[in-house]
């Protein structure tokens, strides 16, 4: 999962810009491994050396320090990298709303949406096993219905659990 660190909008390449509005590398450093560090200073360098030259160098430096910035923090998590994807036009609504969360100090708005998304979530599943779970054994496709439907509830249960667990 890349938390779309993949956009222009996202954490890292608002960091990576920050990094180089301020000339300080450790702005955006924090977002990827130590073992890619080195390769992520040397763009930053160049960068820096090459947006000097004009406005459209500039501009075509930063866009390729944005994506050097990424491709390795992706690298660094697993994730291939498959090139910077545009900004949301008003941004996904959990990142907006934990941007929020995390500027005013307050948790609640952002988990009472997201407990009750779970909540639909989970509800949804559960009701469709139920609509499903009379089946007749010898009717294949009904049974088939139900197998996906207990497959896919019990799935997404285990799923959520893991993903809390790895955290």
């Amino acid at each position: 999962m890349s938390l779309h660190c993949d956009r222009m909008d996202g954490l890292v390449v608002k960091s990576a810009e920050e990094a180089l509005e301020m000339e300080n590398i450790n702005y955006v450093l924090p977002f990827v491994k130590e073992k890619y560090e080195d390769e992520l200073k040397d763009a930053f360098e160049r960068t820096l050396v090459v947006r000097e030259l004009s406005g459209d160098a500039a501009e075509l430096a930063d866009y390729w320090f944005f994506e050097t910035a990424v491709r390795l923090h992706l690298k660094g998590r697993g994730i291939s990298y498959t090139g910077l994807k545009p900004a949301h036009i008003n941004g996904e609504p959990i990142i907006v709303m934990a941007n929020q969360a995390v500027k005013s100090e307050n948790l609640n708005d952002l988990m009472n949406f997201i407990l009750s998304a779970i909540r639909e979530d989970v509800e949804a599943r559960f009701d469709d096993v139920l609509s499903k779970n009379d089946f007749d054994v010898n009717d294949v496709d009904d049974a088939r219905d139900y197998a996906d439907a207990i497959l896919n509830f019990f799935g997404y249960l285990q799923t959520l659990i893991e993903f809390m667990e790895e955290g």
